[in-house]
């Protein structure tokens, strides 16, 4: 099968990679962690404006109605920029759950909240029954939250917040108190199991989209400090034992990078096997963004371990979302179990 991307998907990169240049700097980063929110808004109506929050609502409520395919090169692009905004909770798990939902209450939901996401003004948050915290919860309008295999739609204003400690400065974490009522109730039973598995599915695909460009991030910064700083007369990049590292972390992020573009195309296409390659695709992104922050650190040696230096803004990332939607351990085990389940 010959896979490669269309020259609108690769220029929609392109225009966000030029955005995050101008607009996301180290500097906004670090502003933006010391912010409320984590993010901001006024960068974030800007990324609407831009179409990239509206990519998976569908045409008629405001959106531009593209799938998965479309959005993995955009959060790729997210990770490698350090972009803070909560793109994957919104474009890649929330819009998807709602543009799925069955039934008059799927209806009335998307009414409700699409035409919003699409102009920016709702941010959606996710979380399921085995998070101890929810990523964006503070930030978000609306929160698809799951409970007995249910799945709820909550209004901001019907949760109780409690902010927990989180690693990376942008993905805030908040204990979420809540009530479930029938009002409130998205899907549940068999379709609430259809549903839920495919938000594991696009969770670990999109997850590791973003993981792919931070690790890609990593390693540049790493091989450009190694270009510049010295040792005994010579850039340290020379030396031999430096290549070897970068070129194996290297390697790494090269393969992943293909196996998170075929789960989104699988995600897309409905394919019987998309579970497998999911999974397949968040262990080696979550492997290859450790291994990358882990030879990036080792390169820049004490200066990498201080708040001053900006490489900690990708490390902090890579090990937070290393971990979020399922670790790589956990995904190999579950690869290990699809296959199984395949065997005659």
């Amino acid at each position: 099968m010959h896979f490669a991307f269309d020259e609108d998907q690769l220029e929609f990169r392109a225009q966000l990679r030029a955005f995050a240049e101008k607009q996301c700097t180290p500097a906004d980063i670090r502003e933006a962690w010391a912010s409320p929110l984590g993010w901001s808004p006024p960068r974030w109506a800007a990324l609407a404006e831009m179409g990239v929050v509206g990519i998976t609502v569908p045409e008629e409520f405001g959106g531009m109605g593209l799938g998965l395919v479309d959005v993995v090169l955009l959060l790729e692009e997210a990770g490698r920029a350090g972009l803070p905004e909560p793109l994957v909770e919104t474009i890649a798990l929330g819009v998807p759950v709602l543009v799925d939902a069955p039934g008059q209450q799927g209806s009335v939901l998307q009414s409700r909240w699409l035409s919003a996401v699409a102009d920016g003004g709702v941010r959606i948050a996710v979380g399921t029954s085995s998070m101890r915290a929810v990523p964006g919860a503070e930030g978000a309008e609306l929160l698809l939250l799951e409970r007995d295999g249910e799945l709820h739609a909550m209004p901001a204003a019907a949760v109780a917040l409690t902010p927990r400690p989180a690693l990376d400065g942008s993905r805030r974490l908040a204990q979420v108190d809540w009530e479930p009522s029938p009002s409130t109730l998205v899907v549940s039973g068999f379709e609430a199991e259809e549903v839920l598995a495919a938000l594991g599915d696009r969770a670990a695909m999109a997850t590791g989209a973003v993981l792919v460009g931070v690790a890609d991030r990593l390693i540049a910064m790493a091989a450009q400090y190694a270009k510049d700083r010295s040792q005994f007369g010579k850039p340290i990049g020379s030396f031999q034992a430096v290549k070897h590292h970068l070129a194996d972390a290297l390697v790494r992020v090269e393969f992943a990078r293909p196996m998170v573009y075929r789960a989104a195309l699988s995600l897309s296409d409905g394919d019987r096997d998309a579970s497998l390659h999911a999974s397949m695709a968040k262990a080696m992104a979550s492997d290859a963004a450790t291994l990358a922050a882990r030879t990036a650190l080792q390169v820049h040696g004490a200066i990498g371990y201080t708040w001053e230096h900006d490489l900690h803004l990708w490390m902090k990332r890579a090990w937070a979302l290393a971990a979020a939607w399922g670790d790589a351990a956990s995904h190999r085990a579950r690869v290990l179990e699809i296959l199984l389940a395949k065997r005659p």
